[in-house]
């Protein structure tokens, strides 16, 4: 296995850095993160990006879908994570619910993310009227916005189940609608998941604006993934995916070997231990509570 140094913190990437990327034909490195230790190591990993997605609430928090994620959780996960991240620029995820009520609850909860998170970017599901106006009243505030198009996890009932999109004439042609709408809206970059290679491509020759590709193929201007997934964090592997590694397994043989160790007496060991003076023993019981009479039996 190789090992790879941490990267020199270098000048923090922009919205605008991941345009630049994309026509001088630069693959942009996008990867989730929902804590501070794996968001250092993403960080010394030199990716471009970091994605605190709502997929936290099936890779952190137990769930079976998106869903139930709540802006306080990606606050809280967004917080944590740009306090290890100087370099890369931080997007967090509208969760479910918390921009499709209206116009002004989607604009405070992007406001949220930016202001307690510490955020540079938000990211929304759909292209839908309401999703665009948001998208132009959040870039004229000030707040980066991408999109995602394709499969859109929080649409995951009305999409029946989590299976490739946009497979047909007319549903390709209206995703290329809604990312052409997405960028023409403000939308610095747009996530293409489970789509076609050869439509994800096509949009993005189209598009000025980068593509990040979640199972779209390599035709798009950069990849994201999970971290779980990248790692091997976790049972289940999407197609889309590839397993760089397995922590899991690392991480469950340390833990046995801990505790094999605990019950065979063989930890602590002297390394792990620090000492003091008999006397400073026998004068703590001497003076204590329980040795004039005030301690229970």
């Amino acid at each position: 296995m190789s090992a790879h140094p941490a990267q020199a913190p270098g000048p923090r990437v922009t919205a605008s850095a991941l345009t630049a990327m994309k026509h001088s034909a630069r693959p942009i490195v996008m990867i989730t993160a929902y804590d501070f230790p794996t968001a250092r190591l993403v960080e010394s990993a030199g990716v471009d990006a970091v994605l605190v997605g709502d997929s936290l609430g099936m890779t952190v928090l137990g769930h079976d879908s998106t869903l139930p994620v709540t802006v306080d959780d990606v606050v809280r996960a967004t917080s944590a994570v740009t306090r290890a991240v100087n370099r890369a620029l931080v997007v967090a995820d509208m969760p479910f619910m918390s921009y499709q009520a209206s116009y002004e609850e989607g604009m405070r909860n992007a406001a949220r993310l930016v202001a307690e998170g510490g955020a540079q970017a938000v990211k929304l599901e759909g292209a839908a009227a309401g999703t665009l106006a948001l998208t132009r009243g959040l870039v004229e505030a000030g707040i980066p916005v991408m999109g995602h198009v394709g499969l859109t996890p929080q649409s995951v009932h009305a999409l029946g189940g989590y299976s490739t999109q946009a497979k047909d004439a007319a549903a390709a042609a209206k995703l290329i609608d809604d990312c052409l709408a997405l960028a023409q809206a403000g939308a610095f970059a747009v996530v293409l998941e489970c789509i076609p290679a050869e439509l994800a491509r096509r949009v993005t020759a189209r598009l000025y604006v980068p593509t990040i590709g979640i199972g779209a193929g390599g035709g798009c201007d950069g990849q994201v993934q999970v971290f779980h997934d990248v790692v091997g964090l976790g049972d289940f592997l999407p197609r889309h995916a590839k397993r760089y590694a397995n922590v899991s397994a690392v991480i469950a043989d340390a833990v046995a070997t801990y505790a094999g160790e605990v019950r065979a007496g063989e930890f602590p060991t002297e390394a792990q231990t620090t000492h003091v003076d008999a006397a400073v023993v026998v004068e703590a019981e001497a003076a204590s509570t329980s040795a004039r009479g005030g301690g229970s039996a």
